[in-house]
């Protein structure tokens, strides 16, 4: 059906239907396949619809957890492919990176947590999941898995993702990538983080991206290849980005102060609104 006069994107109507709290969030149920217009599931967030279309959610149940909304806009805008590829999640939690690495074809995901019994139960049941509960990751070695990850994702909270990487790095098989949801308020020094846990100030957010950048340089093969900003706001409201290194990669041309700058001004102005409701 061609689009008529009138049309909107699917993402920006929405927004303007109340569906969603912003067009980054609009653009996530969009690509999860959670949305159904007129009886039809629609993947393309660009996706003209008429005003009187029906436009149905099947709902958040799909996934394991919130989570997988963040891992899918990383695979959408990262080239990152778990198809047939070794995983290991860390900081899996309920299990929403993971659930979207087996629907994405992973071969198997090693799933990490420092935690218990907070695994879906139809993950943990899952032949393709290995279940690692109640250990760090921060110490874990090549030799206590029986494969070699390929793909690692990293959603971890109260420590620095600069704790973690130099274990990713050992455990990664050559080219292998990484995506690691970077949480400022974790990264932020002591005293820097505002009320109620969230960082407002865009001048911290960049100052962190920055040294977190600088931080991968300073590794022995593990390379910047991007970065972006999660589509959903964390659970206090905090605005959190995502970075994707690969092993052995060259950091293309470009990832330098300025393009922090703007990512976190694009960050702020597609979801400062909406965090500061929830503030």
């Amino acid at each position: 059906m061609k689009p008529s006069k009138g049309d909107e994107r699917l993402d920006l109507e929405l927004v303007k239907r109340g569906i969603a709290e912003s067009r980054n969030r609009a653009q996530a149920l969009v690509m999860a396949g959670d949305v159904r217009v007129n009886g039809e599931k629609v993947v393309r967030p660009g996706a003209k619809v008429s005003p009187d279309a029906i436009i149905e959610i099947s709902g958040e149940s799909r996934w394991a957890g919130r989570g997988a909304y963040k891992l899918l806009k990383a695979l959408d805008v990262f080239p990152v492919d778990p198809s047939g590829r070794i995983c290991i999640d860390i900081g899996a939690s309920t299990g929403g990176f993971t659930d979207v690495l087996l629907d994405r074809g992973a071969k198997r995901v090693y799933c990490v947590d420092v935690g218990y019994g907070q695994l879906a139960w139809r993950l943990r049941n899952d032949e393709r999941v290995v279940v690692m509960e109640r250990t760090n990751a921060r110490y874990l070695e090549p030799g206590h898995l029986s494969d070699v990850p390929e793909i690692a994702t990293m959603d971890v909270s109260f420590i620095s993702v600069t704790k973690i990487l130099p274990a990713v790095e050992a455990l990664l098989a050559p080219d292998g990538d990484c995506i690691a949801l970077v949480k400022p308020q974790y990264e932020a020094g002591k005293g820097l983080v505002g009320k109620k846990g969230v960082i407002r100030d865009r001048r911290l957010h960049r100052g962190i991206l920055i040294s977190l950048s600088l931080f991968t340089r300073s590794m022995d093969k593990m390379a910047l290849m991007g970065a972006d900003f999660s589509p959903i706001l964390g659970p206090s409201g905090n605005i959190e980005f995502l970075f994707h290194l690969r092993k052995g990669g060259v950091p293309p041309a470009g990832l330098d102060e300025a393009f922090f700058g703007d990512l976190v001004e694009k960050a702020h102005r597609e979801l400062v609104e909406v965090r500061d409701k929830k503030a």
